[in-house]
């Protein structure tokens, strides 16, 4: 492992984010592999398959008027062919807006990812990325009352 190949799984992690919170849905395929991948999003069951993890990204696009990511924790570990990322997503995002506003409210959210890449030709790709979203003490207790 050299640190060019970190620093390369590094800056695939980041386009990533970048191409969601872009809406650049053309990049975001891009960095996808062509095969045999999977993906995970806070609160729905695996995805498999290139056609049903990018139709999820379209979907999320064109739902999302604005998406910003706070990456925090990050770590990255290259071994031979294949990289994992974990991170955590500090995300802010906005829906519709209401009334003539021009964004709708804004919410945080922490999920904890996993991303995992694999070497082409092409350069580092996405294999799978699943997140899990971090719940915080109230959303514990909130569960603890039900």
């Amino acid at each position: 492992m050299s640190r060019t190949d970190t620093e390369a799984v590094e800056e695939t992690n980041t386009a990533f984010y970048e191409a969601m919170e872009q809406g650049d849905f053309d990049t975001l395929s891009g960095l996808w592999l062509d095969d045999e991948i999977s993906c995970v999003h806070p609160g729905w069951p695996v995805l498999t398959g290139r056609g049903e993890v990018l139709r999820s990204y379209a979907l999320i696009m064109s739902h999302t008027d604005y998406i910003q990511f706070f990456l925090t924790d990050t770590k990255v570990t290259v071994i031979g062919d294949a990289a994992i990322v974990t991170c955590t997503e500090n995300i802010l995002s906005g829906g519709p807006a209401e009334d003539g506003q021009d964004l709708g409210p804004l919410v945080g959210q922490l999920v904890v990812a996993t991303n995992v890449f694999r070497r082409t030709s092409e350069g580092w790709r996405l294999w799978s990325h699943h997140g899990s979203p971090v719940l915080t003490e109230s959303d514990e207790d909130a569960e603890d009352d039900a």
